[in-house]
């Protein structure tokens, strides 16, 4: 994401290892409508954020949406 602070580490201009934060808020930019008759536990949809990742949320998340991803597992964690 644009002007993300990322930590590096380096050694004599050799890039070791780079730290994502924990979570990081993107923006929904495509997703599928979420019906009224589906409240079934754990329905989700496949929407895709703003660097092209495609992440499973609950269906209540719509386009324009911030939601919380976790850069761990790659996972929904809220929507902001």
């Amino acid at each position: 994401i644009d002007n993300m602070q990322l930590e590096l580490m380096s050694y004599e201009g050799e890039m070791l290892d780079i730290d994502l934060p924990i979570t990081v808020d993107m923006e929904v930019i495509e997703a599928p409508p979420g019906f009224a008759g589906d409240t079934a536990a754990n329905t989700t949809k496949e929407v895709t954020l703003q660097t092209g990742m495609k992440l499973d949320v609950p269906l209540f998340i719509n386009q324009g949406d911030i939601v919380r991803v976790d850069t761990r597992d790659g996972r929904y964690l809220t929507r902001m």
